[in-house]
């Protein structure tokens, strides 16, 4: 491995370019130099303030320059950062606080308020005074261990009550060594933090892009607009968008007005996505497109969805069967990943047998914070199962086809949620969808969907089934239909099946 920690990695960095650009944050640009010196000095602070080795450090803040100088500042103390997503309720916030204990809790002004409402007695440091504290250039990086923990996330809670994933030094490092090389990051890339910077959809790259000198270039927020006018202004040249996002962007009416040319790579990640949107978005960027999975627990990615050359000769339709799938193990040995069945024996490589995604390796988590049932229950005989349903096709391409938990089941028939979705996003009239099970006394479960419109257009229940049907079979089609302004997310962006079937989508 490269670096010994985090700490290290901007460090080298600053060391080795020390003029070159490091972060673009609105008008504000600081070279890597820079950005060690700040780095240092919010060290430093939060050292004054009583943080040392192992203390968790929760924070609360828009992606930033601040975002960037915070995961390296942790690092450098030997402290664990604790991303806390800032969609979250205040009670939310406080359980996680609870079962954190940080030393302190950093948030910004925008945030100042809700870190006031959910952190009780503990004490509170503001990010901008922070942002302007003192450097003590004496102060090294701490010496820790490839295992000690580096990173605290905690899921989204769709299911019920998030657990923190921890993370190491050498999970962090060794992805994203293996996402330099499977990507072919270089100092030329300018990545756009445009997902949230607490979710590892996007963290991942604060690593990876340091490690090769790029630039990281900071929106605060997801706004469609704007950040199709960031893209153009600042040559951004590779992201990782959840779905929803690529979404919104591709069906803007006004894309078109928008220089993208600098992009050569667009990833996707943190949920399944529909071929009709891969297809909109190779359109709309013109350059390479890669689908990506994986889980906070693998730090993030265990597959990617980049064409081998013999696969790049096919027609255009053909590639995008393959560009919508989930994609094969990433070739850099980050991970082991197979798809078994229950009896634990990998599925036959033939497009149609569904078995459990599992992983091990060095970029696997080694389980959730103070919850070792859960832990046990995740890792098996030296796996992590994920609780993703998948199949494999013949070239070795792997394709979630549910949740386990999101799987229907109607009157002894399964039904993978994801299919009847990417039916629902072929109608021209349709902008989101998410389908999910409602409880029914005949049938044990009955498939809903709820449904968002493009403005202008409408559609009919019987109109969006009849349609479906072409597509999927008759047990498949919804029977309940929500017609909803906005479909309920979490914090990263994903859509919250949980809270639609929890009744706050209301069928017609």
């Amino acid at each position: 491995m490269t670096e010994a920690s985090i700490a290290h990695l901007l460090d080298l960095a600053a060391s080795r370019h020390p003029d070159r650009v490091a972060v673009i944050d609105g008008a504000g640009r600081l070279s890597y130099a820079a950005l060690r010196d700040r780095t240092r000095a919010i060290a430093a602070a939060w050292r004054d303030a009583g943080v040392v080795r192992g203390d968790r450090v929760s924070l609360l803040d828009h992606n930033s320059w601040f975002y960037v100088a915070a995961y390296f500042a942790s690092a450098w103390l030997g402290a664990v950062l604790n991303p806390i997503n800032t969609r979250l309720a205040p009670h939310e916030i406080e359980d996680i606080l609870g079962d954190a204990e940080p030393r302190v809790v950093v948030a910004s002004k925008p945030f100042a308020e809700l870190a006031r409402a959910s952190s009780g007695s503990r004490r509170i440091l503001v990010a901008e005074v922070l942002g302007a504290a003192s450097d003590d250039p004496d102060l090294a990086p701490a010496e820790v261990a490839a295992h000690d923990l580096a990173h605290l996330y905690y899921t989204s809670g769709t299911t019920g009550r998030s657990k923190g994933v921890m993370l190491t030094h050498d999970n962090v490092l060794r992805h994203a060594e293996g996402a330099v090389a499977a990507l072919g990051l270089g100092p030329a890339d300018r990545w756009g933090h445009i997902a949230p910077m607490f979710h590892l959809a996007d963290a991942w790259a604060t690593f990876a892009i340091t490690m090769v000198g790029g630039v990281h270039v900071m929106t605060p927020r997801f706004d469609v607009a704007p950040v199709l006018e960031l893209i153009q202004r600042e040559r951004v040249t590779v992201t990782n968008l959840v779905p929803t996002m690529l979404n919104l962007l591709v069906k803007h009416e006004g894309r078109g007005a928008y220089d993208l040319t600098s992009m050569r790579l667009v990833l996707s990640g943190g949920a399944p996505i529909a071929p009709e949107v891969v297809a909109a978005v190779l359109s709309t960027f013109g350059c390479e497109y890669a689908q990506t999975y994986g889980l906070t627990e693998t730090s993030p990615y265990l597959t990617l969805g980049l064409l081998p050359a013999h696969l790049k000769r096919l027609p255009a339709a053909e590639q995008l069967h393959y560009r919508a799938r989930t994609g094969r193990p990433v070739p850099t040995a980050m991970a082991e990943v197979e798809v078994v069945d229950a009896q634990g024996a990998p599925v036959p490589h033939d497009d149609a047998s569904v078995g459990e995604i599992r992983a091990r390796g060095a970029t696997v988590s080694p389980g959730y914070w103070r919850r070792p049932e859960e832990t046990a229950a995740a890792h098996r005989g030296g796996w992590f199962y994920t609780g993703d349903l998948a199949v494999v096709d013949g070239e070795g391409f792997v394709n979630i086809v549910d949740r386990k938990k999101d799987m229907i089941l109607t009157g002894g028939e399964n039904v993978y949620s994801i299919e009847v979705e990417h039916a629902l996003y072929a109608h021209p009239a349709v902008l989101e969808a998410a389908v999910y099970g409602v409880a029914d006394a005949t049938w044990g479960e009955v498939v809903a969907a709820a449904v968002v419109l493009r403005p202008g257009r409408s559609a009919s229940a019987d109109e969006l089934s009849d349609f479906c049907r072409e597509r999927i079979a008759g047990y498949k089609l919804p029977r309940l239909y929500s017609w909803l302004a906005e479909l309920p997310r979490t914090g990263s962006g994903k859509i919250a099946k949980r809270l639609l079937r929890d009744g706050h989508a209301q069928p017609s």
